[in-house]
C-alpha cells in the first residue's frame, strides 16, 4: 500500500517505522527538517519537509496515488483539514486523523467527521488508549500486558514467571492435562530479550515473561495458575495530569467508584485544571519525586503508582522512588526505547509502551481481509489478532498441524459460542472466529490463509 503519514513526531515516526518493515509505501511529511532527516537515515521511507494540511505538499507526496492518509500531527485541526484536502482534491480511499481534545468527540456531535462534513474514516486517540490499557492491567493482579478480544470473551495477558510460578518448567503440551477446562494457551514467551513462538515441548522458565491467551471468564483460574491471586489495585497513585493521567483517573472513576485515587501534577494550572474535570480523585501539586510529597499521597498504603508524564526520567524516577517506599506496585509510560532493558532490572513492575498502543490502534485498518482487534507486540516484532474463518479461505477444513506455519500459533476458536483450545488435529470450521499470534514476518501469510477467492462476494 501506498501511505502518507502527516507528522514526524513520536507517533508518526513509530507508525512511519512499522508500516516500511511490512513493505509499504511510505512518505512522512513534516514542517521540521530535523526530523524528516532522521526518520529517512534510519529508515526505508520517503521524507519531505511541508504542512500536511495544503493541498502543494500532498501534491508532492504524491497523494494522487496514494491508498490511505494518517494524519498524526501534534494539532487536530491540521490533522482533520489534512484529511480533507486529500478527500476533497486528490479523492484519497482512506483518511485516519489524531484527534486529542475530546470535545470533538462528544456524541452530540458524532456527525461531524461524516463523509458530507469532514471525510475522516477512522479516529484515532492513542493517549485514551493508553489510558484504556493501564485501567486493564490495574483490574488484573501481576498483569504486564492485557488485550482484550472479540468482544471481551477472550485476552491475551502477559505475565512474569517467578519461582513461584507453578507451571514453571512443565512442557507446554501438558498445561491442557493439569488445567483440563481450563481454555488457556501460551503464544508467546521472551527470554533474555528474544521474543519466540513456543511450541508443544517447550517450558516457561522463571524470569520468562509469557503471553497467554485465555477466556475472560477463567481469568482467576489463570491467576491462580501463575501464582497472582492478589487483589485488583484498589488504591492508586498517578502521577501526571496530562492527557493519559486525566483520562486514566475519569476511567477509573467511572469503572470503579469505590477506588481511592490520588493525582500529582506538578504544573499548578494544570492541576487546577485536573482537579476541576475530576471527581472523587484528590489532586495533590508538586514534584512525584519529592519523598515528602509521595509521603502525603500515601504510597507506602498504595496498591500502584502509575507515572505518565511525558519526561521518561520522571516517571521512572518517581515510580522506582514509589516502589522503595513501600507501594505495591509501579507502572511507568516509558516512550524511549533504549530504556527498555532496564525495566527488569532496576525495580520497575511494568514498562508501559506507548508505541505498541499508537501502532496498533492503526494497524485494522491497514491489514486487508476479515480482521478484527490487532494488536503489536514487542515493537513490531509479532502481532496478535481476531479473524473470522470465511468459506473458500485456505485455513478452512485442514487440521492445523498441516498448514505448517512456523512463528504462527492460533490461541482460542470460538465456534458457536463455546470457547476451544486448539490443538494440531483441530480443523478450522466455516465462520469460527480465531485469535492468531504471528511474527510479522509470517502476517501476510497468514492473511492469504484467511483470504477468500474473489468470487465469494
Amino acid at each position: 500500500m501506498k501511505i502518507i503519514v502527516a507528522g514526524a513526531g513520536l507517533v508518526g515516526s513509530n507508525i512511519a517505522r512499522y508500516l516500511a518493515s511490512t513493505g509499504n509505501d511510505v512518505t512522512v511529511i513534516d514542517q521540521r527538517p530535523e526530523l524528516v532527516r532522521m526518520l529517512e537515515d534510519h529508515l526505508d521511507i520517503q521524507g519531505m519537509i511541508g504542512h500536511a494540511a495544503h493541498p502543494d505538499s500532498l501534491e508532492k507526496a504524491a497523494a494522487g496515488d496514494a491508498d490511505m492518509l494518517i494524519a498524526v500531527t501534534q494539532v487536530d485541526e491540521v490533522n482533520m483539514m489534512a484529511c480533507q484536502v486529500a478527500h476533497s482534491i486528490f479523492n484519497v480511499p482512506t483518511k485516519i486523523a489524531r484527534v486529542r481534545q475530546q470535545a470533538y468527540l462528544d456524541s452530540r456531535w458524532q456527525t461531524l467527521f461524516d463523509r458530507d462534513h469532514l471525510p475522516i474514516d477512522h479516529i484515532i486517540s492513542p493517549e485514551v488508549e493508553v489510558a484504556h490499557a493501564i485501567a486493564r492491567r490495574l483490574e488484573i493482579p501481576g498483569a504486564l500486558t492485557v488485550v482484550p478480544f472479540l468482544g471481551d470473551r477472550l485476552r491475551m495477558i502477559g505475565f512474569r514467571c517467578t519461582a513461584d510460578t507453578p507451571v514453571v518448567k512443565t512442557p507446554l503440551r501438558q498445561l491442557s492435562y493439569l488445567f483440563p477446562d481450563l481454555h488457556l494457551v501460551c503464544v508467546g514467551i521472551v527470554r533474555g530479550g528474544s521474543f519466540f513462538v513456543p511450541g508443544g515441548d517447550d517450558q516457561m522458565l522463571v524470569d520468562d515473561e509469557v503471553h497467554v491467551v485465555v477466556e475472560t471468564a477463567h481469568i482467576e483460574r489463570a491467576l491462580s495458575a501463575f501464582a497472582h491471586e492478589d487483589r485488583m489495585s484498589e488504591r492508586v497513585i498517578i502521577v501526571g495530569g496530562g492527557n493519559v493521567g486525566l483520562f486514566l483517573a475519569r476511567e477509573l472513576e467511572e469503572r470503579h467508584p469505590g477506588m481511592s485515587i490520588k493525582l500529582i501534577e506538578a504544573d499548578r494550572n494544570r492541576a487546577e485544571a485536573a482537579a476541576d474535570r475530576l471527581g472523587h480523585t484528590t489532586v495533590l501539586c508538586g514534584d512525584a519525586r519529592n519523598q515528602q510529597l509521595l509521603e502525603e499521597a500515601d504510597v507506602r498504603n498504595s496498591h500502584a503508582i502509575v507515572t505518565v508524564t511525558n519526561d521518561d526520567e520522571v516517571n521512572i524516577m518517581s515510580g522506582l522512588i514509589g516502589r522503595r517506599m513501600g507501594c505495591g506496585r509501579s507502572l511507568a509510560l516509558v516512550n524511549n526505547s533504549t530504556y527498555d532493558i532496564l525495566m527488569d532490572t532496576i525495580g520497575i513492575d511494568v514498562a508501559i509502551n506507548p508505541r505498541e498502543t499508537t501502532v496498533s490502534s492503526v494497524l485494522r485498518h491497514v491489514k486487508r481481509g476479515r480482521l478484527g482487534s490487532v494488536h503489536s507486540l514487542r515493537d513490531g516484532e509479532a502481532e496478535i489478532f481476531e479473524a473470522e474463518a470465511l468459506e473458500t479461505a485456505q485455513i478452512v477444513d485442514k487440521p492445523l498441524r498441516s498448514l505448517r506455519m512456523g512463528g504462527v500459533i492460533i490461541g482460542a476458536i470460538i465456534r458457536d459460542d463455546k470457547v476451544i483450545a486448539p490443538r494440531g488435529d483441530t480443523v478450522i470450521q466455516v465462520h469460527d472466529r480465531l485469535v492468531i499470534l504471528a511474527r510479522s514476518s509470517m502476517s501476510r501469510k497468514v492473511e492469504q490463509l484467511l483470504a477468500v477467492r474473489p468470487d465469494y462476494f
